[in-house]
């Protein structure tokens, strides 16, 4: 009886590890289709899906090269597309177009860098259609999302991050949201240059 209970003991940890696994392996091996769809999207004339079933599909790289982060940004900041990577909000300008362009992950995979970024960091935004942004960025927050919606319009060309807060919340989901606002420098900045 002791071996027995043993024996389900081991099991059910097996699976609560399994289990909390999953969600990170899932995000990583997303990122790899995604990549995949971004670099075929660059030679086909529409727009690739990174897998046959999926609602959406990329529309921009974002870089920090001080973090060492290279993320592909999905079509629409739902539920389901930031389950496989950042999701860019529809209804906000795309990165590098006047107003301002939100971007939002989960905050234990993609956007658990967020927690270490730091006013004047450097991003880097690659378009589908082969333009570069560069943002530097200017204000990071905690909203609460009780109090209203992220400003859309803005003069100049912003791009916001969001996630949820705080980093190591035992429950996800609550009302929290850790805000990086990033303005585009006025000019282009060569690869070289990254340094924060």
């Amino acid at each position: 009886m002791k071996r027995v209970l043993l024996a389900m003991l081991a099991v059910a940890g097996l699976a609560q590890l399994a289990a909390a696994a999953w969600i990170p392996a899932k995000a990583e091996l997303a990122q790899v289709l995604m990549e995949r769809a971004w670099r075929e999207s660059a030679t086909e004339a529409e727009r690739v899906r990174p897998w046959p079933w999926a609602d959406t599909w990329p529309i921009a790289r974002l870089v920090s090269y001080k973090h060492d982060i290279d993320l592909i940004v999905l079509s629409g900041m739902n539920g389901a597309t930031m389950a496989f990577g950042p999701g860019h909000h529809s209804a906000s300008a795309l990165p590098g177009e006047t107003g301002n362009s939100l971007i939002g992950a989960h905050r234990d995979t993609h956007f658990a860098f967020l927690e270490n970024l730091a006013i004047g960091d450097r991003l880097l935004v690659e378009r589908d259609d082969g333009s570069e942004h560069w943002f530097r960025v200017a204000d990071i927050e905690v909203a609460d999302s009780r109090q209203g919606e992220l400003p859309l319009d803005l003069d100049g060309s912003w791009l916001t991050l969001v996630t949820c807060y705080p980093f190591d919340a035992i429950d996800p989901g609550g009302p929290l949201r850790y805000v990086v606002s990033a303005e585009k420098l006025p000019r282009r900045i060569p690869v070289a240059a990254h340094a924060p």
